[in-house]
């Protein structure tokens, strides 16, 4: 950027045209035109140079975002802890005795069941006892030539 003076070629000589004064003046630290370049830069940094601005803004953003979620993570875990609390302190205990009563009443109709189907094991065993018995006096009375009893009754032809 140049400030109004002379311009220097690459060796720090003075362009053909421009004295060593004007170029002594730039130079110095306190000279005015040193100090309107620098002030041209720092208005030239703040102006286009957006990256000190975007950090700070960044930073705080995080810094807003961490305090925030910190504290939402706070609540949802105070939340999380009253639930707890109240499932151990009321919701167990209650579903406990209500599962005792209902698994008493549950115990004696699973008995009653389970007696009515031995009493229904012990007809059907008798039951087929009984068939079983029958038979076997009708395969001795057919061995031994005696007629039915029952099928003599049915047919009239036969008398007795």
């Amino acid at each position: 950027m140049s400030g109004g003076g002379t311009e220097t070629s690459a060796g720090g000589e003075a362009a053909p045209g421009g004295g060593d004064k004007k170029r002594e003046s730039l130079g110095t630290a306190g000279s005015p035109a040193h100090l309107i370049i620098k002030d041209l830069g720092e208005i030239h940094s703040r102006l286009l140079d957006h990256r000190p601005v975007i950090q700070g803004e960044t930073r705080y953003f995080v810094k807003e975002f961490e305090e925030k979620r910190g504290l939402r993570e706070m609540r949802v875990l105070e939340n999380l802890k009253n639930m707890i609390h109240e499932t151990n302190e009321h919701t167990l205990p209650k579903c406990t005795e209500i599962m005792q009563d209902n698994l008493s009443q549950v115990l004696q109709r699973l008995q009653a069941a389970s007696d009515s189907v031995c009493r229904l094991q012990q007809r059907e065993q008798e039951r087929k006892k009984r068939h079983r018995q029958r038979h076997g006096q009708r395969e001795k009375q057919a061995l031994h030539g005696e007629p039915d009893v029952r099928t003599q009754s049915l047919d009239p032809g036969i008398m007795p």
